[in-house]
């Protein structure tokens, strides 16, 4: 007989808030319906030994690194620029205002 696994989608979501799954950093998010709700409310439990299975995958990953600095190569660049010309726009703007009142 094989082992009974022992992964309960409590523990996923555990792993989940922990940022051990590499999706999130570590932080609680409380959840309106919780890991597993819908399978159980239809009738149709969540196979223990598949749950195993994903959680073992989804901690597998290594996770993100913290971003500590400004620049980062994550970082959306063009919508960096896009807030630049959106801040200079304004600057000129206000300065002919000033300038011309």
């Amino acid at each position: 007989m094989p082992p009974r696994p022992t992964a309960t989608t409590d523990q996923l979501r555990h792993d989940i808030d922990r940022g051990l799954t590499g999706d999130k950093v570590h932080s609680h998010e409380s959840a309106a319906v919780p890991l597993g709700t819908d399978e159980e409310a239809a009738g149709s439990p969540i196979d223990l030994h598949l749950l195993a299975v994903v959680r073992r995958r989804e901690t597998a990953r290594r996770p993100r690194p913290a971003r500590n600095s400004l620049v980062s190569q994550e970082m959306d660049w063009p919508a960096v620029a896009v807030w630049i010309a959106v801040v200079l726009g304004l600057a000129i703007g206000v300065s002919a205002l000033l300038l011309w009142a």
